[in-house]
């Protein structure tokens, strides 16, 4: 798998992400396990996980594979922090340095590679909250920190606030939803992740497993949107607007000979200022279908087609 510098820092990852929010809840550790191993094989080093994914399974699944299973010098490990398990949003000082702690524990480990601010906490003033970030690279507890979530005016005070003084670590990274039926990041935040010299890191780049085309003639049984704790993330992506995304998808697929998924991921993959796209996956099997995408390069007149068919209506700013 080829590698990309995350924005303009010295930290390569690979260029997809594994992402594990479904681990310890829609995803057990032996599927887990086999997620990694095939995601390491491939040439992988990214992978993302947050403290509050299964409430904190996920980190605690991924940390006991990187002490019986994994090569943990190889990966470069990402987690996220400022959500409470009560789903209140905390960007103080205090959470967060205790959150991170949490994390490290879990994991197994003295330093992640990549912490994010999970989301933007309006009621902590934003220079306690990026106090943290630096707290936590000048303790050595991470390597490099990042926003998740920001709108655009978020993502360049922060960016701007950390390169105002010399010794404070800078924003590298922003996570977002990004994908062909979600390119109103377009507008303000790619532009501002670009203006920071930061990476885009998408999430959901299969647009909530739409792209995939499994939702073309109703809700497959074990799907996502059949799942009760997770239909309403669906649903807003399955209306008339994204079905005619996801034929213009399928067409280009069956025309180069691949999966839908690969052509909407690396659709994704290859937009301005994308680092990695996180996919994240239920089983290996959906992984190894992910995997594949990386031998692909859309051809111009397939991107343009597919720009054209996605594009945003005009919109002000």
């Amino acid at each position: 798998m080829k590698e990309r510098h995350l924005g303009r820092s010295g930290l390569l990852v690979s260029r997809l992400a594994l992402g594990t929010m479904t681990w310890g809840h829609d995803t057990d550790p032996d599927e887990a396990a086999a997620q990694l191993a095939a995601f390491v094989t491939a040439g992988g080093t990214l992978v993302d996980t947050a403290d509050v994914y299964s409430d904190g399974d996920s980190e605690r699944i991924l940390g006991h594979l990187l002490r019986e299973t994994a090569d943990r010098d190889g990966l470069v490990i990402a987690t996220k922090a400022a959500i409470r398990p009560n789903g209140r949003y905390d960007g103080s000082r205090r959470h967060l340095l205790r959150a991170l702690d949490a994390s490290l524990d879990r994991l197994g480990l003295d330093h992640v590679d990549l912490w994010q601010l999970h989301v933007y906490d309006p009621a902590t003033p934003l220079e306690e909250t990026l106090s943290a970030l630096d707290e936590a690279v000048l303790s050595g507890r991470t390597r490099y920190v990042g926003v998740s979530n920001y709108a655009g005016w978020q993502v360049a005070k922060a960016a701007a606030w950390q390169r105002a003084w010399p010794g404070r670590a800078p924003v590298v990274s922003a996570q977002l939803e990004y994908s062909l039926l979600r390119r109103d990041i377009e507008r303000e935040v790619v532009p501002a992740v670009l203006d920071a010299d930061a990476g885009l890191l998408p999430w959901s780049p299969l647009g909530r497993g739409v792209l995939t085309g499994k939702y073309r003639t109703g809700i497959p049984a074990g799907s996502r949107a059949a799942a009760p704790h997770f239909s309403e993330f669906v649903q807003p992506y399955l209306d008339e607007e994204c079905g005619r995304i996801v034929e213009s998808v399928v067409t280009a697929a069956e025309g180069l000979g691949v999966s839908p998924l690969s052509v909407a991921l690396s659709w994704v993959r290859d937009r301005p200022g994308v680092a990695a796209p996180i996919v994240g996956a239920r089983t290996a099997a959906q992984l190894a279908q992910a995997l594949e995408s990386e031998t692909l390069t859309l051809p111009q007149e397939i991107r343009d087609a597919l720009d054209d068919v996605s594009d945003m209506s005009a919109a002000h700013p």
